[in-house]
């Protein structure tokens, strides 16, 4: 006997509409393997219903106060709050992940960030009014930029939700939001939540795949495309908003560097180190996945990471002692696989290595060794439960290295030596660098990378300024 499949549904200028042309597609639990939903496969009409819902909505929501988008925000953070346990029961069947941290490692910095922009939005600074030419007094506007087309990824699909419309909302834009194909539920019920606060249009969720996702680039009603996702769907969006002249905000991928120097505590770096490289399956742009660590400690430190990777427990989400859950969909389990398929014969798996049972997408901790600065798993982003180790003979190598690939998006220096960590602050070519620490992240610092990781930032003023556009004003004093 089947079992019905619940419906997700688009929402569009305040309601919850099927797709134009009644196009579905099954929503999978990665834990299971097994469909659970199914979700509309928007096409042309539906990104056009969309952008006109956004576009009529975009004058009132302009020229409402800041003082009144805070205190809608605000209202948003409490109603994400009151409703947790819905949101992490939809997150955990969207992604797999285990239920306690969802709870603990996702809700809290999530209201948290709402909040921040809540009052980011009141917080605008721009240059003084003043005269720079004789009997003008020239001001600086700073304006929201319109209609924002937002594509968020499947390996945070509820946080990286708010990263996307706290600070574009807050700035008096309109939004068009667009999920993961394989990831919708969660923001479904994001919009019904919202839905309940702001006017209708201001907030509008549109299910479908990339090419829903190319139709909402391509429009040209939006002023401002915004995705987080891979390198080459990053590059196809900035190609395709270039044809309009669209603002492009782009989140891409990640090959975080770990630097460990030889006065490092091995047994603290280890424990901190293996939990920021599995922790999400390794499903993070700023996963501590690529290791490089001092000759003279390596194979202690091998040794005390492999330990950790073999102890280190992947599973189903009611489990309370696993750390992670499935990869995101088959095909990033076969991604994964495939990198260590075509390990070159110089490589070392520690440990792991191999999918765990099989039902559902999980892969072991793996840890892998002997590897050179131009092998395909160190060039490349795994965004799986993987980390790689390398030996270096001193700081210019580590240095060399570290930069030594496409991405520059996040990094980390292990070392109790103060003058060498600003030293290596300085030289590592990364959007962020964190020192005796990995993946933290606050609402009031920026993050976001340089070279193929994109550009523009998400959190912290520096994010929500990039959802504004700067206009002067001169007057003349003689009129």
């Amino acid at each position: 006997m089947s079992t019905e499949l619940r419906r997700l549904r688009n929402y569009i200028d305040g309601e919850f509409r099927d797709a134009a042309d009644g196009r579905t597609t099954e929503v999978v639990n990665p834990a299971t393997g097994e469909a659970y939903a199914t979700a509309p496969l928007s096409g042309q009409a539906d990104v056009d219903a969309a952008m006109t819902a956004a576009a009529a909505a975009f004058p009132a929501w302009r020229d409402t106060t800041p003082a009144e988008r805070q205190k809608a925000l605000l209202k948003i953070a409490d109603a994400f709050e009151e409703r947790a346990e819905e949101l992490i029961a939809a997150e955990v069947e969207n992604t797999g992940k285990p239920t306690g941290l969802t709870r603990s490692e996702e809700i809290p910095p999530m209201v948290d960030q709402i909040r921040f922009f809540a009052g980011a939005a009141r917080m605008l600074e721009g240059r003084s009014a003043g005269e720079y030419m004789e009997g003008m007094t020239s001001i600086v506007r700073r304006e929201p930029v319109g209609v924002c087309a937002q594509v968020a990824p499947w390996n945070y699909p509820m946080m990286m939700a708010v990263w996307k419309f706290a600070p574009a909302i807050a700035a008096g834009n309109t939004v068009v939001l667009k999920p993961s194909d394989t990831t919708p539920a969660s923001t479904v019920l994001i919009a019904d939540i919202i839905g309940s606060v702001l006017p209708k249009g201001v907030f509008n969720v549109i299910c479908g795949d990339r090419d829903t996702g190319r139709l909402m680039v391509e429009h040209p009603t939006p002023a401002m495309a915004s995705i987080t996702g891979s390198v080459r769907a990053g590059m196809s969006v900035a190609e395709s908003a270039a044809k309009d002249v669209k603002r492009v905000h782009l989140e891409l991928g990640g090959k975080a560097p770990v630097v460990v120097f030889e006065d490092t505590d091995i047994a603290k770096a280890v424990e901190d180190i293996s939990v920021a490289g599995f922790f999400n399956a390794g499903q993070d742009c700023t996963a501590a996945t690529r290791v490089l660590v001092h000759e003279s400690i390596h194979d202690e430190f091998v040794a005390a990471l492999a330990k950790a990777a073999a102890e280190t427990k992947t599973g189903q989400p009611d489990d309370e002692d696993v750390l992670y859950g499935p990869l995101n969909n088959p095909n990033q389990l076969q991604q994964v696989s495939g990198f260590i398929e075509r390990l070159p014969a110089h490589a070392k798996v520690e440990t792991g290595g191999h999918r765990v049972g099989d039902k559902g997408y999980f892969y072991a901790p793996t840890v892998v060794s002997g590897l050179k600065q131009e092998d395909e798993i160190i060039q490349h982003e795994v965004f799986g439960p993987v980390i790689t180790v390398q030996s270096f003979t001193d700081e210019a190598q580590a240095v060399e290295w570290a930069n030594g690939v496409d991405y520059a998006l996040a990094s980390s220096v292990w070392t109790k030596d103060h003058a060498r960590a600003m030293r290596l602050s300085k030289a590592l070519d990364f959007g962020c660098v964190w020192i005796n620490t990995h993946i933290p992240l606050v609402a009031e610092m920026p993050h976001g990378g340089f070279k193929k990781s994109g550009y523009g930032k998400d959190l912290s003023g520096y994010g929500f300024e990039d959802y504004t556009r700067i206009k002067h004003v001169m007057t003349s004093l003689d009129a």
